[in-house]
């Protein structure tokens, strides 16, 4: 009954995180690249604060993985192959929305923010 009870909170944790069209838009972004929050923040136009919380919940799910690096901290695609449902969630969610017009403007405007330097980028976000 016991793993029963954990595959069920699994699920409902995933299915909750994926939920939300901002936190679906930073799985399609982190899909192939790993970025810090500064840069996942530009590209949404949220606050850094809300951006922080989605990936919280994201990281929880067993979706992301995060790293600090001086300053930053780096999100990406968890690579926990130990974890399938998290791994069948991230697949269907990329391949529902590989061709999806707000998932196609994200990677646009994601393409733009990459060539610009952290330094500069973290510093507007933190301005603003």
């Amino acid at each position: 009954m016991a793993k029963y009870k954990n595959n069920m909170n699994k699920f409902i944790e995933i299915a909750k995180a994926i939920a939300d069209e901002s936190r679906v838009r930073i799985l399609s972004m982190l899909n192939g690249h790993e970025l810090c929050v500064c840069q996942i923040v530009e590209v949404l136009g949220l606050a850094p604060s809300t951006v922080s919380k989605h990936l919280s919940i994201l990281r929880h799910a067993g979706l992301v993985e995060g790293r600090k690096e001086g300053r930053w901290i780096y999100y990406r695609i968890s690579n926990r192959s130990s974890d399938i449902e998290a791994q069948k969630a991230l697949a269907w969610v990329h391949e529902s929305l590989a061709r999806d017009g707000q998932t196609q403007e994200d990677l646009r405007r994601l393409k733009a923010v990459l060539k610009i330097g952290k330094e500069m980028l973290c510093a507007q976000v933190v301005q603003e």
